[in-house]
């Protein structure tokens, strides 16, 4: 008798109903990546323009023998001339209606840098991700994810993706803060912020010195 997950004559893989991978619907894989930086004082998104004007995240299908990561990266890179850039898996999104196309899962990415390594074109913009305007897809819901997947970060680690240029002195307290905030897109209070992240951070035994007030204590951030 034929046992369920044998092959047949042919080599062929069957499941426990008799039927063959090919048997099955395949849905297409998209992978869009969520770039996020600050700029101008605000958490912004790398939007792109495609062929018909619409604006959306750096997306591409997937091609046979990729993989995801190396889809992303080809995607910006294509599509957004960015290179050098280390995308995470966020989550798959997968509404069979999400594609007007047809049925396409979506693996987004995210990453987050500072705004000096993202090349802008004329096919290339930095949005604010509460002001964007309409998008393809659920490139809006895949931004709205991914911008609060990087806020979790920061609301309890000293600047998780390294937004911040610390250089060679180290950072203080407020510089922090202040990142902090335009991330979060909120005040936060700094007795708070500075008991939540000290845990995070080593001190240097330096201290910058500035026309006013005291001299402000420097710090690293530990990222072990």
């Amino acid at each position: 008798m034929k046992k369920p997950q044998d092959r047949d004559r042919q080599g062929a893989y069957r499941d426990e109903s008799g039927r063959t991978l090919a048997d099955y619907p395949r849905p297409s894989v998209a992978v869009d990546t969520a770039v996020l930086t600050v700029e101008g004082g605000r958490l912004c998104v790398l939007l792109v323009r495609g062929p018909d004007g619409g604006e959306g995240l750096p997306g591409t299908f997937l091609h046979p023998g990729e993989t995801l990561a190396d889809a992303s990266l080809r995607a910006l890179r294509d599509k957004a001339q960015v290179e050098g850039l280390a995308p995470h898996q966020l989550k798959v999104f997968d509404d069979p209606d999400r594609d007007s196309r047809g049925w396409v899962l979506s693996v987004a990415h995210l990453d987050a840098v500072r705004a000096a390594l993202i090349p802008l074109t004329d096919r290339s913009s930095l949005v604010p991700v509460d002001e964007c305007p309409p998008l393809a897809y659920d490139h809006t819901a895949i931004i709205a994810h991914a911008a609060a997947v990087l806020r979790d970060g920061y609301r309890r680690l000293p600047d998780p993706w390294r937004l911040l240029e610390s250089g060679e002195e180290g950072v203080t307290i407020r510089d922090l803060r202040l990142l902090h905030e335009q991330v979060l897109g909120e005040r936060l209070v700094p007795d708070t912020f500075r008991r939540t992240m000290l845990p995070g951070l080593r001190g240097t035994g330096r201290v910058r010195r500035g026309s006013r007030g005291k001299p402000a204590e420097l710090y690293r951030i530990d990222r072990r």
